[in-house]
């Protein structure tokens, strides 16, 4: 038989066990109400969840532009998503809220011309564009070589203020390129301001653009033979075209170089950090950032192809890669830099594929230059300043050119190894 202070104990107990039973099954009612939204999202919720668990898990900025990440999926969760563009239009507008235009949604179509560009062609006009977050303005990063753009004379710096007369502000950087982009032979009307002047319309011929990013010449001046090569873009074959480049110009005998990335607007990381390898045999190349601050290097491998004299031309529409491996010769003190300061971009985008064959560019990481000066929006400043002035795209490269003749008239000062 129990005494009292049996009962009472035995009565805690039990009160006790009653207690964790009911914690237990709130913690399991809890979990029940955690999974089972997830389980009754729609299609159009699920890829929505899924951009957001990319940018959640491999965003370079952790507090996403100061802002509560979790409570942004809540909101645009309970959206109305109508059809498969409203979806995409309220990813867009997610994206928007972390202040980062290379952060972006494309719809398929979009996906596969970023992934053809990377590796061989497109049709449009030719122009390189970026967005200035600050001004929301959408900019000329850089004409390529040979298009259309380049052929009418638009400049890196060139604000587009209008698209077949639809301005272009609060435009993303994937609809702008897609109301470019178009059938050969087709024209599209640009409404561009360069500078301080007037601003102008441009009538472009759609026509395919051909990314053979790598041309080369041996010049022979007075006293040396230089050899220029000219990178344009760096896609899948640009390190091969390269090296390519180098040996030819080794077998002519070369005993200078130029390294023209003017309009460059970068492309593959890897590509850039592959053709620092030709002209460094050891150091660092590039470091990166991630969102927890930590470094990641690249080095060089000995695998260097000549150690010749070298010269790079930069402009403001040299961005990105071209940075990278401007950066990296400059502070490796394997060149100098000659031209005008650099356009600066130095954040780093990885591609993710999505469920429907829509794809998310996502800043994953900021990079360094060797000597750790953090380029993103400040650019590089060369060794020595020339101003291009206007000079016909045809005569990029010449005599005409005075970057280019100040590179060379640097390479004739240069004595003998």
């Amino acid at each position: 038989m129990q005494n009292s202070s049996s009962r009472s104990i035995f009565g805690q107990i039990q009160a006790l066990a009653m207690r964790s039973f009911a914690g237990l099954l709130a913690g399991v009612m809890l979990l029940l109400l955690w999974v089972m939204p997830a389980a009754a999202l729609t299609e159009d919720q699920r890829l929505m969840n899924e951009v957001w668990r990319i940018i959640d898990r491999a965003y370079v900025d952790a507090s996403f532009n100061h802002q509560n990440w979790w409570a942004i999926r809540e909101k645009y969760l309970k959206k109305n998503m109508p059809d498969r563009e409203a979806t995409y239009q309220l990813m867009r507008e997610m994206l928007g809220l972390l202040g980062d235009p290379f952060t972006r949604m494309m719809n398929p179509e979009q996906y596969r011309s970023l992934q053809t560009s990377t590796s061989g062609e497109l049709t449009g006009v030719g122009l390189q564009i970026a967005l200035d977050a600050d001004r929301n303005v959408l900019k000329v990063m850089a004409p390529i070589a040979g298009s259309p753009a380049e052929k009418a004379g638009i400049q890196p710096g060139d604000e587009i203020l209008e698209i077949d007369g639809k301005p272009t502000f609060g435009i993303s950087l994937d609809e702008a390129a897609g109301k470019m982009r178009g059938k050969i032979g087709t024209v599209v009307i640009l409404k561009i301001i360069h500078e301080t002047q007037p601003a102008k319309e441009y009538d472009l011929l759609r026509a395919r653009i051909e990314l053979n990013p790598v041309t080369s010449e041996l010049r022979t001046t007075e006293h040396h033979r230089v050899g220029y090569i000219r990178l344009t873009q760096f896609n899948a074959n640009a390190q091969a075209e390269v090296a390519s480049a180098i040996d030819a110009l080794e077998k002519q005998r070369a005993d200078r170089y130029i390294l023209d990335l003017r309009n460059n607007p970068g492309g593959l990381l890897q590509a850039g950090i592959d053709i620092a390898k030709l002209w460094i045999d050891d150091g660092t190349i590039v470091y990166t950032v991630n969102r927890q601050g930590a470094l990641g290097a690249y080095e060089a491998t000995a695998s260097a192809v000549t150690k010749d004299p070298l010269v790079v031309l930069v402009n403001k529409g040299t961005a990105s890669a071209s940075e990278i491996l401007a950066g990296a010769l400059q502070d490796n003190e394997r060149a100098t830099l000659i031209g005008e300061k650099t356009f600066g971009k130095g954040l780093i985008q990885s591609l993710f594929d999505l469920s429907d064959g829509s794809g998310l560019a996502v800043t994953v990481a900021r990079y360094e230059t060797p000597n750790h000066n953090d380029i993103n929006k400040l650019g590089i400043t060369p060794d020595r300043t020339v101003e291009l002035g206007q000079v016909a795209p045809q005569d990029i490269g010449k005599d005409a050119d005075p970057q280019y003749k100040a590179a060379i008239d640097f390479l004739e000062a240069v004595p003998n190894a």
